[in-house]
Parts: C-alpha cells; sequence; structure tokens
C-alpha cells in the first residue's frame, strides 16, 4: 500500500533550513512602499527614525543605524513605536529591535509577525530569530551560538552533549530545546524531537520554528494528521509561512 505521506517525508529538512538571509530581507523591504492605503504621519516622516531607516535601506550600514537608533531611541520607547507607530514607523522599530534587542522583547516582535503590512511582518520574523539567542547570561547566549552552529555543521554528538549542558545549567532557555530538537531529529528520534519542540513552545509561545519541527517529525513518523496540526499552529504564529502553507493545503486534500 502507498503511503500517502511519502512525498512528504522525502522532502522533510531540518527546520533551520527554512529561513531568509538578511539581504533576501532588505531587498523585499526596499520593494514595499509605504502604500496607498497608509497614511505615513508628518511626525514620522520628519523623525530621525525614519531618517535612519531609509538611509539603512540605502547604505546597508547596520553599525550606522544602531549607533544612531541607540543615541535617540529607548527599547522600550521602540517597542510601543512597533506596536503603534504607523507602517514606516513601525518597519524602522522592528528592524532596531531585531538589532538592538534580546529576548525580553520576544513578544514584541512576535506580535509583528501579525502586523498588517507584510514588510513588518518579513523584517519580525528575522529579527525574532536572532533574538531566541541573546538571553541574558552572556555565556548561555555564546554557547546557544556554538551549539547552532554544531547543528548547521552536522556535528550532532557535540551538539547533543552540549544542549544537554546548557538545558540542565538553564532549563528555561527555549532555544536549548529547540536545538536539541534539531539533533534528535537528525540522528532519527523524532519521538524526542517532539517532546523538545512541545517543550520549547512552552517557555516561547511564540517559536513558530519550533512547531515546524514538530509537523516534521510527525510526517516521519507517518502521523499526518499531528503533523497537520502542528503545521496549522506554525501558520496561526506566523502566517507568512509559504511553504508551511502549502504543507497544510496538501495534508488537507488528504485528511479532510
Amino acid at each position: 500500500m502507498v503511503n500517502p505521506l511519502a512525498p512528504f517525508i522525502q522532502r522533510a529538512r531540518p527546520w533551520f533550513c527554512f529561513m531568509l538571509n538578511c539581504h533576501q530581507v532588505l531587498r523585499f523591504v526596499r520593494s514595499c512602499p509605504p502604500g496607498v492605503h497608509s497614511k505615513v504621519s508628518k511626525a514620522t516622516r520628519q523623525s530621525k527614525l525614519a531618517q535612519f531607516y531609509r538611509d539603512y535601506l540605502d547604505s546597508e550600514k547596520s553599525a550606522d543605524f544602531v549607533a544612531g537608533v541607540s543615541q535617540h531611541y529607548t527599547l522600550e520607547t521602540l517597542s510601543k513605536l512597533a506596536a503603534n507607530g504607523d507602517r514606516i514607523g513601525r518597519r524602522a522599530s522592528v528592524l532596531a529591535i531585531g538589532f538592538l534587542g534580546d529576548y525580553r522583547f520576544n513578544s514584541v516582535l512576535g506580535e509583528a509577525l501579525r502586523d498588517g503590512d507584510r514588510a513588518v511582518r518579513l523584517l519580525a520574523d528575522h529579527g525574532i530569530r536572532q533574538l531566541w539567542f541573546r538571553v541574558p547570561d552572556p555565556y548561555i547566549s555564546s554557547s546557544l551560538r556554538r551549539l547552532a552552529r554544531c547543528n548547521q555543521q552536522l556535528k550532532y554528538d557535540e551538539s547533543l552533549n552540549l544542549a544537554n549542558r546548557i538545558i540542565q545549567a538553564a532549563p528555561m532557555t527555549a532555544e536549548a530545546w529547540n536545538q536539541r530538537a534539531i539533533t534528535s531529529f537528525a540522528q532519527g528520534d523524532y519521538w524526542h524531537a517532539v517532546c523538545d519542540c512541545r517543550e520549547t513552545l512552552e517557555l516561547n509561545p511564540y517559536h513558530f520554528v519550533a512547531a515546524m519541527g514538530m509537523a516534521n517529525c510527525h510526517m516521519q513518523m507517518k502521523d499526518g494528521q499531528s503533523a497537520l496540526a502542528s503545521f496549522r499552529k506554525a501558520l496561526s504564529i506566523n502566517p507568512d509561512l509559504d511553504r508551511v502553507r502549502m504543507q497544510v493545503a496538501s495534508l488537507e486534500r488528504i485528511f479532510e
């Protein structure tokens, strides 16, 4: 009997593969005007933040953008603008938080994933993935980056040992659980990977990447209905996951 999930299982990849790089984000954002249906306030047109943002899009000099914004705005002010500013203000604030913020501002960018402006959503997608590695403890942050490099370099024995040490030292660090799930997935231990994805989402409800990972694990375990639920969870957090939306549509044709 042919397994209806076989095409999906063959396409499954570790979920850290699915992300845009900074240059792809900038190309898209440059192509997005403020919009004919969105009024850009006079205050924002004249604000330093808007000017820093326009200069960054022109030059791609992130150091200048970071220096300018940090001299004139606090992260708390940027958080308010990210939620309540006009379109350009929200784009600039989300971009700045992605550069300057840490995990404390995870919920700010998590909410921005559902913003009405696609450029804001894309900037939030890119920025929030950086915040997941910026926890208060510098040693843990450094260890998380090393852990991610081990997974990307396929050094799974090393990554598993490091993930276990981080989780033992700082069990509330969501990204450590997600990285261990990636390791388990790569080693074919899908059940433990699902458990770690669930723990990631318990600790960080905005971690759409863990929801995608859990779906991929369920696909490998030939549980299409659970995979569908997990893919839908990822979309509920981040509606711009086009590949996930395609997976959902395909699975719905099979199971509904």
